[in-house]
C-alpha cells in the first residue's frame, strides 16, 4: 500500500528523521520547487542537549519539543508524516515503513545515532540511556522511585543499592548528568527527602578514557574533573565497565560497585535500515557521502548529521563531529546545492567548528571556541544564552528562562512527578 501523498509534478524529496539536520533542510526548502516529505517516529523535533534536565526534573518535556506541524502550518510544499522506516529499494527508489510504502526523486537520510551497548545484552536491558524524551522520562521515574523507596528500607545495603547511581561514559552527557545528579543531592534532597540520609547518596562516573570530555581541550577537561570533584561526584578514569547485574557494577580490574541503576551515557552508534550495503558503511555504522554529502554510486541519495561520514575531507580523515551544529551545517550546504539544481554550480562540504561546551552544575561550565577557551560562570552564562537561543519556540524560550531563573534563585526544582503511561488501548482488528 503506498503512502497518500499528492502527486503535483513537483519533483519530491523524502527526508528520514526530523533531528537538527532533517528539521533544518525542511524549513530551508520551504516555498522552494520542490515537494518535500518529513517522515518520522515522533510528530515533534526534540531538543536533545537538554535531555538531562528533563531527567534530572529541571525542565518539563514540552519545553525542549515542538510540534512538526505547527513549524510547518505555512509552507504547503511541506508534508508531514509519522511512520516508522522499515526499508529503502535504492534501485527502485521506493522507501518502506509501517504505513505503506513511498516513491521519492531524493532521497535524505537524517536518521542521528542512538546509544551503543557494544553488543553488551546485559547493558542494553539493565542500565538506562538517555537518548530521547521519553528515556529521560523513564530516567526520572527511575531515580524518583528509587529514592521513595529507600526512605521505607531499613537495611544499609539494600537503601545504597536505591540511592547509588553509576553514570558511563565521560562525555558531555556524562558529565553534564553526574553534575546534576551532585546538584540534585546537594539541594533537593535535603528537602524533598528530609528522613533521607543524603550523605549516604553515592554518584559514580565512570570513564575509560584518561580525560574527560574526549574531543574538547585538556584545559576543558581538567576544569571538568575539578568541577565535579567539589560538587562530590566521585570520578574513575581509565576502567571500563565490563559487566553490571542488576545490583553490582563490575570493572574490568575486578572492582565492583553496588548500585541499582546505571545511567549508560558511554557512546553512540547509528541505525542502519535494511537496503543500506555494507559496503556504504564506515566508523561506527555511519554511511559513506561524498563532499556533496551524497552516497557514492546513488547520486541522489544524501545523508546528514550523526549519520554520515564525509569521506576526502582532510581535516576530518575519521568523521566531523557528531553534535548538532554539524548536523545544521550539512542541511544548510545541501539546501543550497538542491536549490541550484545544477550539480556543476554545487558547492563541497567544508565544516566550520563554531567551539563546544559542557555544564557541570550552577555556574560552573567549560567552553572551547576556536581561539579562547574559557571556564567558570561566563562560560555557564554562555552556554545558557546558546541553549536558550537554539530552542523552537518564543513560548519554549521563555518557559525554560523562567525555570532556570527560578531554580537559580531558590535552588530548587518544581517537576519532580513520578508519571507513569497508562496502558494504551487496543487497536480493533
Amino acid at each position: 500500500m503506498a503512502f497518500n501523498i499528492p502527486e503535483t509534478g513537483q519533483e519530491r524529496i523524502v527526508i528520514v528523521g526530523a533531528g537538527f539536520a532533517g528539521l533544518k533542510l525542511a524549513r530551508s526548502l520551504v516555498r522552494s520547487s520542490y515537494q518535500v516529505v518529513l517522515i518520522d517516529r515522533n510528530n515533534y523535533h526534540q531538543f536533545q542537549p537538554l535531555f538531562y534536565q528533563v531527567a534530572m526534573a529541571g525542565l518539563e518535556p514540552s519545553s525542549i519539543s515542538f510540534p512538526l506541524r505547527k513549524i510547518f502550518q505555512r509552507a504547503s510544499n511541506v508534508l508531514i508524516r509519522y511512520a516508522e522506516i522499515e526499508k529503502i529499494d535504492l534501485e527502485h527508489k521506493k522507501i518502506y515503513a509501517d504505513l505503506g510504502y513511498l516513491n521519492y526523486d531524493k532521497l535524505v537520510l537524517c536518521t542521528g545515532a542512538t546509544t551503543n551497548f557494544f553488543g553488551n545484552k546485559a547493558f542494553e536491558e539493565l542500565t538506562l540511556p538517555m537518548k530521547s524524551i521519553s528515556e529521560a522520562l523513564g530516567l526520572r521515574n527511575a531515580i524518583l522511585t528509587d529514592y521513595e523507596r529507600a526512605l521505607s528500607i531499613r537495611d544499609f545495603d539494600e537503601r545504597q543499592e536505591l540511592i547509588d547511581i553509576v553514570v558511563v561514559g565521560g562525555g558531555a552527557t556524562g558529565v553534564e548528568v553526574a553534575g546534576a545528579l551532585a546538584e540534585m543531592k546537594k539541594y533537593i534532597l535535603p528537602k524533598d527527602y528530609r528522613e533521607l540520609p543524603y550523605g549516604e547518596v553515592d554518584i559514580y562516573l565512570i570513564h575509560a578514557g584518561s580525560q574527560l570530555l574526549p574531543g574538547m581541550s585538556d584545559k576543558a577537561s581538567t576544569n571538568s574533573l575539578r568541577y565535579l570533584k567539589e560538587l562530590g561526584v566521585q570520578v574513575i578514569l581509565n576502567k571500563r565497565v565490563q559487566s553490571f547485574d542488576g545490583d553490582f557494577v563490575y570493572t574490568n580490574d575486578g572492582d565492583k560497585i553496588r548500585c541499582g541503576k546505571v545511567i549508560w551515557a558511554a557512546g553512540i552508534i547509528c541505525p542502519v535500515l535494511e537496503g543500506v550495503i555494507d559496503t556504504q558503511l564506515g566508523r561506527g555504522k555511519r554511511i559513506k557521502v561524498d563532499r556533496y554529502l551524497r552516497v557514492p554510486e546513488q547520486q541522489d541519495v544524501f545523508v546528514l548529521g550523526d549519520a554520515a561520514i564525509v569521506e576526502g575531507d582532510p581535516k576530518y580523515p575519521d568523521g566531523h563531529p557528531q553534535v548538532a551544529q554539524t548536523a545544521i551545517q550539512m542541511a544548510k550546504n545541501l539546501a543550497s546545492n538542491l536549490k541550484q539544481k545544477n550539480p556543476e554550480h554545487w558547492r563541497v562540504f567544508t565544516y566550520r567548528d563554531l567551539g563546544s561546551m559542557a555544564t557541570i552544575g550552577r555556574n560552573r561550565a567549560v567552553v572551547d571556541l576556536p581561539n579562547f577557551k574559557f571556564k567558570g560562570f561566563f562560560a555557564w552564562i554562555v552556554w545558557l544564552l546558546v541553549h536558550l537561543y537554539s530552542l523552537l519556540g518564543v513560548r519554549n524560550k521563555v518557559i525554560v528562562f523562567l525555570n532556570w531563573i527560578w531554580n537559580y534563585f531558590t535552588y530548587d526544582q518544581s517537576l519532580r512527578l513520578i508519571i507513569r503511561a497508562s496502558k494504551e488501548p487496543k487497536k480493533p482488528k
